[in-house]
Protein backbone atom coordinates (compact mmCIF):
# COMPACT_ATOMS: atom_id res chain seq x y z
CA UNK A 1 0.00 0.00 0.00
CA UNK A 2 0.91 3.21 -1.04
CA UNK A 3 0.34 6.41 0.41
CA UNK A 4 0.35 9.98 -1.99
CA UNK A 5 -0.71 12.57 0.40
CA UNK A 6 -1.30 16.42 0.35
CA UNK A 7 0.84 19.04 1.52
CA UNK A 8 3.37 18.43 4.43
CA UNK A 9 2.99 21.60 5.90
CA UNK A 10 -0.68 21.19 7.10
CA UNK A 11 -1.20 19.60 10.40
CA UNK A 12 -3.93 17.55 8.40
CA UNK A 13 -1.73 15.92 6.25
CA UNK A 14 0.54 14.91 8.67
CA UNK A 15 -2.02 13.31 10.83
CA UNK A 16 -3.43 11.35 8.01
CA UNK A 17 -0.06 10.11 7.28
CA UNK A 18 0.27 9.44 11.14
CA UNK A 19 -3.02 7.52 10.89
CA UNK A 20 -2.31 5.68 7.93
CA UNK A 21 0.93 3.98 8.95
CA UNK A 22 0.07 3.24 12.97
CA UNK A 23 -3.23 1.30 11.18
CA UNK A 24 -0.76 -0.51 8.49
CA UNK A 25 1.44 -0.93 11.29
CA UNK A 26 -1.32 -2.53 13.37
CA UNK A 27 -2.44 -5.03 10.52
CA UNK A 28 1.40 -6.36 10.29
CA UNK A 29 2.12 -4.28 6.90
CA UNK A 30 5.13 -2.02 6.00
CA UNK A 31 3.89 1.03 3.03
CA UNK A 32 5.71 0.72 0.00
CA UNK A 33 8.15 3.70 -0.17
CA UNK A 34 7.92 6.65 1.65
CA UNK A 35 4.84 9.02 1.68
CA UNK A 36 4.74 11.27 -1.22
CA UNK A 37 4.28 14.86 -0.10
CA UNK A 38 2.29 17.51 -2.56
CA UNK A 39 -0.10 19.50 -3.37
CA UNK A 40 -4.00 18.99 -2.56
CA UNK A 41 -4.87 18.73 -6.50
CA UNK A 42 -5.33 16.59 -9.09
CA UNK A 43 -2.47 17.33 -10.93
CA UNK A 44 -0.21 16.22 -8.18
CA UNK A 45 -1.90 13.01 -7.68
CA UNK A 46 -1.27 12.20 -11.67
CA UNK A 47 1.72 12.84 -11.08
CA UNK A 48 2.62 11.37 -7.89
CA UNK A 49 1.15 8.21 -9.32
CA UNK A 50 3.11 8.47 -12.65
CA UNK A 51 6.28 8.50 -10.26
CA UNK A 52 4.98 5.58 -8.27
CA UNK A 53 4.70 3.62 -10.99
CA UNK A 54 7.54 4.10 -12.29
CA UNK A 55 9.47 3.02 -9.35
CA UNK A 56 7.13 0.34 -7.93
CA UNK A 57 5.21 -1.29 -10.78
CA UNK A 58 3.50 -4.01 -9.09
CA UNK A 59 1.81 -1.55 -6.67
CA UNK A 60 -1.69 -3.31 -5.73
CA UNK A 61 -3.45 -0.16 -3.25
CA UNK A 62 -2.23 3.42 -2.70
CA UNK A 63 -3.91 5.60 -0.20
CA UNK A 64 -4.51 9.25 -1.30
CA UNK A 65 -4.46 12.37 1.04
CA UNK A 66 -7.80 13.68 -0.30
CA UNK A 67 -10.21 12.92 -2.82
CA UNK A 68 -8.79 15.40 -5.70
CA UNK A 69 -5.55 13.77 -5.15
CA UNK A 70 -6.73 10.02 -5.46
CA UNK A 71 -9.06 11.30 -8.60
CA UNK A 72 -5.63 12.06 -10.36
CA UNK A 73 -4.45 8.84 -8.99
CA UNK A 74 -7.00 7.33 -11.03
CA UNK A 75 -6.14 9.14 -14.02
CA UNK A 76 -2.51 8.29 -14.40
CA UNK A 77 -3.38 4.62 -13.47
CA UNK A 78 -6.20 4.23 -16.25
CA UNK A 79 -3.59 5.87 -18.71
CA UNK A 80 -1.00 3.23 -17.72
CA UNK A 81 -3.28 0.06 -18.04
CA UNK A 82 -3.64 -0.51 -14.79
CA UNK A 83 -7.49 -1.52 -14.06
CA UNK A 84 -9.26 -0.61 -10.57
CA UNK A 85 -10.10 -2.34 -8.24
CA UNK A 86 -8.46 -5.31 -10.33
CA UNK A 87 -5.61 -4.27 -10.33
CA UNK A 88 -4.53 -1.71 -8.12
CA UNK A 89 -7.24 -0.66 -4.98
CA UNK A 90 -7.14 3.36 -4.31
CA UNK A 91 -8.97 5.47 -1.41
CA UNK A 92 -9.69 8.76 -1.04
CA UNK A 93 -10.01 11.09 2.20
CA UNK A 94 -12.96 13.59 2.84
CA UNK A 95 -15.75 11.88 0.90
CA UNK A 96 -16.60 15.12 -1.12
CA UNK A 97 -19.31 13.90 -3.16
CA UNK A 98 -18.83 15.67 -6.17
CA UNK A 99 -15.26 13.99 -6.48
CA UNK A 100 -16.44 10.59 -5.08
CA UNK A 101 -19.26 10.01 -7.23
CA UNK A 102 -18.13 11.25 -10.34
CA UNK A 103 -14.75 9.44 -10.66
CA UNK A 104 -14.69 6.23 -12.76
CA UNK A 105 -15.01 3.92 -10.54
CA UNK A 106 -16.70 5.71 -8.12
CA UNK A 107 -14.08 6.82 -5.38
CA UNK A 108 -13.85 4.32 -1.97
CA UNK A 109 -12.98 7.57 0.88
CA UNK A 110 -13.01 8.14 4.38
CA UNK A 111 -15.95 10.48 5.54
CA UNK A 112 -14.64 12.68 8.83
CA UNK A 113 -18.46 12.86 10.00
CA UNK A 114 -18.34 16.49 9.81
CA UNK A 115 -21.62 17.25 10.03
CA UNK A 116 -21.07 16.04 14.06
CA UNK A 117 -17.80 17.61 13.61
CA UNK A 118 -19.47 20.94 13.36
CA UNK A 119 -22.12 20.59 15.80
CA UNK A 120 -19.37 19.29 18.42
CA UNK A 121 -17.94 21.95 17.75
CA UNK A 122 -20.88 24.58 18.37
CA UNK A 123 -21.54 22.77 21.72
CA UNK A 124 -17.96 23.09 23.08
CA UNK A 125 -18.14 26.88 22.01
CA UNK A 126 -21.54 27.50 23.87
CA UNK A 127 -20.12 25.57 27.14
CA UNK A 128 -16.99 27.49 27.05
CA UNK A 129 -19.22 30.93 26.45
CA UNK A 130 -21.32 29.75 29.43
CA UNK A 131 -17.89 28.57 31.74
CA UNK A 132 -18.73 24.95 31.27
CA UNK A 133 -17.37 22.28 30.71
CA UNK A 134 -15.94 23.53 27.51
CA UNK A 135 -12.35 22.15 27.74
CA UNK A 136 -10.55 19.04 26.08
CA UNK A 137 -10.36 16.59 23.29
CA UNK A 138 -13.26 15.54 21.61
CA UNK A 139 -13.84 12.48 18.44
CA UNK A 140 -15.88 12.47 16.38
CA UNK A 141 -15.54 9.21 14.53
CA UNK A 142 -14.86 8.79 11.33
CA UNK A 143 -16.34 5.95 8.99
CA UNK A 144 -15.09 4.64 5.65
CA UNK A 145 -17.63 5.15 2.66
CA UNK A 146 -16.38 1.81 0.09
CA UNK A 147 -17.37 2.14 -3.04
CA UNK A 148 -16.06 0.92 -6.74
CA UNK A 149 -12.27 1.69 -6.55
CA UNK A 150 -11.95 -0.77 -3.82
CA UNK A 151 -14.38 -2.97 -4.39
CA UNK A 152 -16.60 -4.34 -7.58
CA UNK A 153 -19.37 -2.12 -8.12
CA UNK A 154 -22.83 -4.02 -7.96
Amino acid sequence: IAHISGDGAYSAARDRVTGALAALAEAGLSPVGDVAYGTWEEGWGRAAAGMLLDREPDVDAVLCGSDQVARGVLDTLRERGRRVPEDVAVMGFDDWQVMTTGARPKLTSVDMNLEELGRSAARALFEAIDAEHGRGVRTVQCRVVVRGSTAAEA
